[in-house]
């Protein structure tokens, strides 16, 4: 993998996820909280004011610190998934990963998610998009192709019932709404792919 540039790559999730709370809002109003775009919003605003200090540390000191602050400053349900993918991640990466290594340790970080959320694939959560993503990064899939498999599967949330969170509770008024969760693991890995790809 190409080294990157990790305060450019903040910034660049930052500005995604800026660019698209109104979005994430709507759709988290449809079934959830309604409070997803703004909480997003506010943990990556934080995230992005400490870039340079996370960028100056080791990748995995790096992931762990962006964990954490993620999980103090998002809050909701989302605070702490999003935290714990990141803290886990920060945990299982070595220094300077190649694929293999990313993809195993991504592969535990989804592990972490899903014990965190007590969910698993097909309850129309993050997971939904995380798992596909995975599967993509282990398949040798590039950086555009993983971020287009990302879309398709956040959209294939929409028909999906919700059995856990928030959502779970309207039962079959849930379908026909994408997760707002899997719409921003989407949004992020496609920041991530064209960033990374760009620094290449």
């Amino acid at each position: 993998m190409a080294a990157f540039d990790l305060a450019r790559l903040i910034t660049a999730a930052a500005d995604t996820i800026a660019a698209h709370w109104e979005e994430l809002t709507a759709l988290d109003q449809a079934i959830g909280d309604g409070d997803h775009g703004l909480n997003m919003k506010r943990g990556f605003e934080a995230v992005r004011a400490d870039a340079g200090a996370f960028a100056a540390k080791p990748l995995p000191e790096a992931l762990k610190a962006i964990g954490t602050k993620l999980v103090m400053t998002v809050g909701g349900a989302s605070g702490p998934l999003f935290g714990t993918l990141f803290l886990a991640l920060g945990k299982e990466i070595s220094g300077e990963p190649d694929r293999p290594k990313l993809t195993a340790a991504f592969g535990k970080a989804i592990e972490a998610v899903a014990a965190r959320g007590k969910s698993q694939v097909g309850q129309k959560t993050m997971l939904d998009v995380l798992y596909p993503v995975h599967d993509a990064l282990a398949n040798g899939k590039t950086g555009s192709e993983i971020a287009d498999i990302a879309d398709a599967a956040a959209e294939a949330t929409v028909p999906m019932k919700a059995t856990r969170g928030r959502a779970s509770f309207l039962g079959d008024r849930s379908i026909g709404h994408m997760d707002a969760g899997g719409r921003s693991v989407a949004l992020l890995v496609r920041t991530v792919a064209e960033t990374v790809e760009g620094q290449a």
